[in-house]
């Protein structure tokens, strides 16, 4: 109640700090020194202290607002001589009681100590704002770290000491991380990895925690994320953009035809071994791969797993283009920030020109691949694969 009371006769405070609070500002910590050996503040300090009031996006408290409106008056009328308010007089007598406690505090003791809360309040916001930024990043994603970066934005799978691999969380989270990229202003959006890898593929190693009566459920929920994942890519609006800054395992690699542009460093391998976990192809591996590089080149890699430098991926046309790795990120960044100039819109409408021929022929292999993907999972030969794998992975 104090708070709206407090609106009538107040001091100079922006109408918007009268309504919001802000948490965790403590009065007890903002305690002034009032003695008349302080250093004194200038005139000058004093009306920029009331402009930093104005401008503050925080509510302080009512405790302290009525000390900023007690040092206010005394500063510039001196001590408090007005009658006593009413007891019934809510709003002044709090007023009355806040500037009368300072006594015959001097002016310009006054001044100083409204200078100096002032300054409190503005970096305790500064601090509580850098805080929340801080918390709001740590707490969106666990797996990834999304930045922007003039008119990129950059989405960087982050899980180095397991290769990036992609467990459940980070599928939902670069849903997400997608979601948010094809929704702001940015021209460009490019996914990178953190450390030597681009990403190791998925994360198997989560079967291996999956009780046998909570497979079946496993399956299906792992059926569902896959097709909702492969779909925001087939999907998504924006010019997309690979770095492959290390190895590509698996969906890594099977991704990459659904991107824009997809540049590697000369260290890059891309690997699908998908055979040898009784898997198969994935992300519309199926059709984009004959697509690009011959049935025969993609039988080699979807069938029989083989391995091919980042020279080979791009003779095949699964990479546009490969760097040095010594000078990779300084090259690719720079063409980026200069592509992140072209016009947005025409980016975007020429995407969507070229795309949507085949859209709802990616959209049909998706779900096709899903669907046989859903029982290979459900295989025999393929959890004794995963098992062996997971066992040969725990003895290295």
């Amino acid at each position: 109640m104090l708070s709206a009371l407090l609106a009538c006769r107040r001091p100079p405070l922006p109408g918007s700090l009268w309504r919001r609070q802000l948490p965790a500002l403590s009065f007890s910590a903002l305690q002034l020194h009032m003695t008349s050996g302080a250093m004194r503040a200038s005139q000058e300090d004093f009306e920029r202290a009331k402009r930093q009031v104005k401008d503050l996006k925080e509510d302080p408290g009512n405790e302290v607002k009525l000390k900023l409106y007690a040092l206010f008056k005394q500063a510039t009328e001196g001590p408090c001589t007005s009658p006593k308010p009413s007891m019934l007089d809510f709003v002044n007598k709090a007023k009355w009681d806040a500037w009368n406690t300072l006594g015959s505090l001097p002016k310009d003791t006054a001044r100083q100590n409204y200078v100096d809360l002032v300054a409190s309040l503005v970096s305790a916001q500064s601090l509580n704002q850098e805080k929340t930024s801080s918390n709001d990043s740590k707490s969106e994603y666990e797996n990834l770290v999304v930045t922007r970066e003039g008119n990129i934005t950059k989405i960087m799978l982050n899980r180095p000491a397991k290769k990036n691999a992609i467990n459940a969380k980070m599928y939902n989270e670069i849903v997400l991380a997608l979601e948010a990229a094809g929704k702001d202003d940015s021209s460009l959006t490019v996914i990178t990895g953190n450390g030597d890898y681009y990403s190791s593929g998925n994360d198997l190693s989560e079967f291996g925690i999956v009780l046998p009566e909570d497979i079946e459920k496993k399956i299906q929920d792992s059926y569902l994320l896959l097709r909702k994942f492969v779909e925001h890519f087939i999907d998504f609006p924006k010019p997309l953009v690979a770095v492959v800054n290390g190895s590509a395992v698996g969906i890594a690699v099977t991704l990459l035809p659904l991107f824009d542009i997809v540049y590697a460093t000369d260290k890059a391998t891309f690997h699908t071994p998908f055979t040898q976990l009784g898997q198969s192809p994935e992300a519309c591996s199926s059709y984009t791969f004959p697509k690009i590089m011959g049935s025969v080149k993609a039988a080699e890699m979807l069938i029989f797993g083989r391995k091919v430098t980042a020279q080979e991926a791009c003779a095949r046309g699964l990479v546009t283009e490969v760097f040095p790795d010594s000078t990779f990120q300084k090259e690719v960044w720079t063409r980026l920030k200069a592509y992140s100039q072209l016009p947005p819109k025409s980016m975007v409408a020429s995407k969507q020109l070229i795309r949507n021929f085949e859209k709802k022929t990616l959209h049909r292999i998706n779900v096709e691949e899903c669907a046989l993907l859903r029982e290979r999972w459900a295989s025999e030969d393929c959890l004794n694969a995963i098992v062996n794998f997971i066992n040969r992975k725990s003895k290295l």
